[in-house]
């Protein structure tokens, strides 16, 4: 009898995980829109549920991070944590509607599948489950914005659990690691150099400043500090070095006109424990010491800018930790590892929110067309969120408060 009913409850969550995926999909949340009307659907569904949620508003009031918890009042407790936005299709090929669930060969396809709203549709999807029965600690939940263009929204929602009374012990983010326990990423520092010269005809190209040639110096000095990142290494990670890269540049208005304007964006992916602003405290004085003199004879001025566009630590966890021990039971795999993108893990870690990555998906599939996340991921993920369920309403001597 048991073996007959264990796939009528698995359908009963495959069922439960592709309507909600379906419909989380069916949201455009590409970072440059609105967030909003997914945000209002997922309150609509927490309080339906008797489950209050709050809201953590951008200053133009278009997106919004949104926290609810449910169990006893108090601090301590576990947060699932996901971002809600996605990366465009802008130029794609995809061969199914990208804002809409397709369910072929064992796969859900559609943007966002992936990375991560099918971590979010199953930590919904086993809601009910941590509602069935008391807990001895909180269950936080925390849905971001703008993870995918630097972890930028997420902040407001970090800022308030850190000043929390409240604020939970452990957080697991979601994103796809097909199932298995993660650790560590590196950090990201992402700048853009502006370069403002003198424009004049080129026949007269002594009289001007080439915006462009000057940067082409600082991109040349760039690569020189990239060198030296290589020189600090960890086996953990994969390049194990840190890495610089210039990854797009503008300049220029016609040929015969010496350019005005060029600026350059570039980004250090870091080790943890590291800092990413010798890199850049360095081509500061290069900058102010070396080539600023040389424009300004010419052409008074002349100025290079610096800016930072995005900056997000990395995350190094203790894999022989408590926590990590708990993780592997729950997900049923103690192969740690560490990956190469980046996460807001190490924002929540930085507020004292011990944090590991856990998730449904691979991101071999994410960014990409036809983006999709297989049913076995997703019933793993919601093996590993029973599993959590079960261990917060058990009591054994250990306890995270």
């Amino acid at each position: 009898t048991r073996a007959k009913r264990r796939p009528t409850g698995c359908r009963a969550m495959n069922n439960r995980v592709r309507e909600i995926l379906g419909a989380l999909l069916a949201f455009d949340t590409t970072s440059r829109e609105s967030n909003l009307a997914l945000i209002a659907w997922i309150g609509d569904f927490l309080r339906a549920r008797g489950v209050a949620s709050q809201l953590f508003y951008d200053d133009e009031g278009r997106k919004a991070n949104l926290y609810a918890r449910l169990g006893p009042t108090g601090p301590g407790g576990v947060m699932l944590s996901g971002h809600t936005d996605v990366v465009p299709v802008d130029g794609q090929a995809w061969t199914v509607p990208p804002f809409a669930l397709t369910e072929r060969d064992g796969r859900y396809y559609g943007r966002g599948s992936a990375d991560m709203k099918g971590f979010i549709a199953c930590v919904l999807a086993s809601l009910e489950a941590f509602l069935a029965a008391p807990l001895r600690m909180p269950l936080h939940l925390g849905f971001s914005y703008d993870e995918e263009v630097g972890c930028l929204g997420v902040r407001s929602l970090v800022d308030f659990l850190r000043a929390s009374a409240g604020k939970p012990a452990l957080c697991i983010i979601g994103e796809p690691t097909d199932m298995r326990p993660v650790y560590g990423h590196k950090g990201k520092l992402a700048v853009r150099c502006r370069v403002e010269g003198h424009a004049c005809h080129s026949a007269y190209a002594p009289e001007g400043v080439n915006a462009i040639s000057y940067a082409a110096r600082l991109i040349s000095r760039l690569d020189a500090l990239g060198e030296s990142l290589a020189q600090q290494q960890d086996s953990r990670f994969s390049p194990p070095s840190g890495t610089l890269q210039v990854g797009t540049i503008h300049g220029g208005a016609a040929l015969n006109i010496v350019p005005q304007s060029c600026w350059f964006d570039f980004e250090i992916r870091y080790l943890p424990g590291t800092r990413p602003q010798a890199v850049t405290d360095a081509l500061g004085d290069y900058a102010r010491e070396q080539l600023l003199p040389a424009m300004r004879k010419v052409a008074q001025r002349s100025d290079i800018h610096f800016q930072t566009l995005s900056h997000y630590p990395g995350l190094l966890s203790d894999p022989q930790s408590e926590f990590a021990r708990w993780l592997a039971q729950w997900c049923g795999s103690d192969d740690f590892t560490t990956v190469a993108y980046g996460t807001e893990g190490g924002l929540f870690d930085e507020a004292g929110v011990a944090t590991l990555i856990c998730g449904p998906g691979s991101m071999a599939q994410g960014h990409k067309a036809d983006e999709y996340i297989s049913i076995p991921q997703t019933e793993r993920c919601m093996a590993m969120l029973e599993n959590l369920c079960a261990w917060m309403r058990a009591d054994p001597s250990d306890s995270l408060r």
